[in-house]
């Protein structure tokens, strides 16, 4: 089943590639770099330090590797390239809520599907650490 979940992430990936660009090529590679390192830290600390969660099961997997390849750096550049820069700070508050909601409802798909699981980590905590990515 959670084969679904990276049927998800190369119709992001895809989506991320062919969208029109209203960033320059550097913040496209700042951002995909940033997202991935940040990503991968925060990630191998939870799962590896902690044991909070993790991908598939206990320890380091290539799939849960090639996910976060997959995952942080197309979502980052498709929440950065549509950011409401120069709109009112309501809009960018609903946007930022927006991409939060979205993505605790795909972390849950995640948990659904197997590819995700908690051991000590709770959907509840999601939130504000997602608001520490966007």
């Amino acid at each position: 089943m959670w084969i679904f979940i990276y049927i998800i992430f190369i119709i992001l990936n895809i989506i991320a590639f062919y969208i029109p660009k209203r960033i320059n090529k550097i913040e496209i590679y700042a951002t995909c770099f940033f997202a991935y390192a940040y990503g991968i830290t925060t990630d191998f600390i939870l799962d590896m330090h902690y044991h909070l969660y993790g991908y598939f099961e206990k320890g380091f997997q290539w799939l849960g590797l090639l996910g976060i390849i997959l995952y942080f750096p197309s979502i980052s550049l498709l929440f950065l390239n549509y950011y409401p820069l120069e709109e009112r700070i309501l809009k960018k508050i609903i946007y930022i809520l927006s991409w939060s909601i979205f993505s605790i409802i795909f972390e849950w798909i995640s948990l659904q599907t197997e590819y995700f699981y908690y051991n000590g980590w709770n959907l509840w905590y999601s939130g504000p650490y997602i608001q520490s990515f966007l």
